[in-house]
C-alpha cells in the first residue's frame, strides 16, 4: 500500500477452525483470542456438512486494528462459513486495519466461503487478504464483495485505499490497491466504470478440470446471469440503455484463467443486486458440480 503506515495498538483477534470427520460427521474443534466468535455449529444438510457463523462482536476494524482466521479442513470434510452482517473498514487516522483469512483444504473436502460484503468507510486504509490452499480433489466456491463508501446512503469514497488479495496457492493470484484518488481507474470503462461495488466469485478445484467441465460451469454461470437479468428487466419494465445489465449490475464477467478455476467478476452501484446475482450463480454451481440443490445458510432465511 506505498509507504508502511505506522501500526497503532488496537483490536487484535485470532480464530482457527479445525474440521475433521468422524463416523462421517463434520466435526470442528474452535479456539479464539480475542473479539472474533463461532456460533454453535450448524447441520441443516445433515451430519456431513458444517455451518458456522464467524462473528466478531465489535462491528468493525479502525486502524491499527487486525484479525486473523484460521482454517483447516479435514479429508472428506464439507463446511459453509458465512457471516452475520457485512465486515467494516473505519476511518483511519493513518494506521492500516488488516483481515486476513486462511482457508487450507486436505484431500476431498469441500467449502463454501459465503461472507457478507466488505464495507470500505470513506478515509479507511484497508487490507484485506485470502489465501486458499486445496490439496488434491479438494473443491470450494467463494465470493468477495467491496463496496468503496456507502452508496445506499449517499456517502462516497473519497478519501482512502484498500488492497485486495485473493489467492489459491499455485493456481491464481489477484491483488489490487483501491485507491480513492484514483480517478482513472475508478471512472474509466477499463477500470471500475465508476461503480463502488467491486466483486469476484469463484468455484475451484485441486484436481484439474476436463476443458468440457470448465466450459460447463462458465456457462452455468452466464444461465444464471442471463435469468437474473430477465427478472430485472422483467420487474423495471425494461432494459437500461448502454449498459450490459444483470438485474441491477452494471458489468460481469465469466473466466476460467486456468484448468483448476472459474472466475465470475461483477461491477454494481449496490450491493443486493450483485448478492442476487451470486446466489443464483450459486445455485448453477452446485449443480453443475456437485448435482444438488444449493441449500441456503441459516442466516439468510431469518
Amino acid at each position: 500500500m506505498g509507504e508502511e503506515q505506522p501500526r497503532a495498538r488496537g483490536w487484535t483477534g485470532h480464530l482457527q477452525l479445525d474440521y475433521r470427520l468422524v463416523d462421517g460427521r463434520t466435526v470442528a474443534h474452535d479456539r479464539h483470542d480475542g473479539p472474533l466468535r463461532v456460533l454453535k455449529a450448524l447441520y441443516p444438510e445433515g451430519p456431513h456438512t458444517c455451518e458456522h457463523v464467524l462473528v466478531h462482536p465489535p462491528g468493525g476494524l479502525v486502524g491499527g486494528d487486525e484479525l486473523a482466521v484460521q482454517v483447516q479442513m479435514g479429508a472428506g470434510t464439507r463446511v459453509r462459513l458465512t457471516t452475520p452482517g457485512a465486515a467494516r473498514f473505519y476511518k483511519s487516522l493513518g494506521p492500516t486495519a488488516i483481515q486476513r483469512v486462511s482457508l487450507r483444504l486436505a484431500e476431498g473436502a469441500r467449502l463454501e466461503w459465503l461472507p457478507m460484503e466488505t464495507l470500505a468507510y470513506n478515509r479507511c486504509r484497508a487490507v484485506n487478504e485470502l489465501r486458499i490452499s486445496l490439496a488434491e480433489g479438494a473443491q470450494m466456491m467463494g465470493w468477495d464483495i467491496c463496496c468503496l463508501g456507502l452508496p445506499a446512503s449517499g456517502h462516497a469514497f473519497l478519501q482512502g485505499e484498500v488492497q485486495q488479495h485473493l489467492e489459491i496457492e499455485g493456481v491464481w493470484l489477484e491483488r489490487g490497491r483501491l485507491q480513492a484518488e484514483d480517478r482513472c481507474l475508478r471512472e474509466s470503462p477499463l477500470g471500475l466504470m465508476g461503480q463502488p461495488v467491486v466483486a469476484t466469485m469463484w468455484c475451484a478445484s485441486g484436481t484439474p478440470w476436463a476443458e468440457e467441465e470448465r466450459q460447463a460451469l462458465q456457462e452455468a454461470a452466464l444461465q444464471a446471469g442471463s435469468a437474473v437479468r430477465a427478472e430485472g428487466v422483467a420487474a423495471s419494465g425494461g432494459a437500461v440503455a448502454g449498459r450490459v445489465s444483470v438485474g441491477g449490475v452494471a458489468a460481469h464477467g465469466v473466466t476460467s484463467p486456468n484448468a483448476q478455476v472459474v472466475v465470475l467478476r461483477a461491477l454494481a452501484s449496490r450491493v443486493e443486486p450483485v448478492f442476487e446475482l451470486f446466489k443464483a450463480v450459486r445455485q448453477a454451481w452446485h449443480a453443475a458440480l456437485w448435482s444438488q440443490d444449493a441449500v441456503a445458510p441459516r442466516l439468510w432465511r431469518m
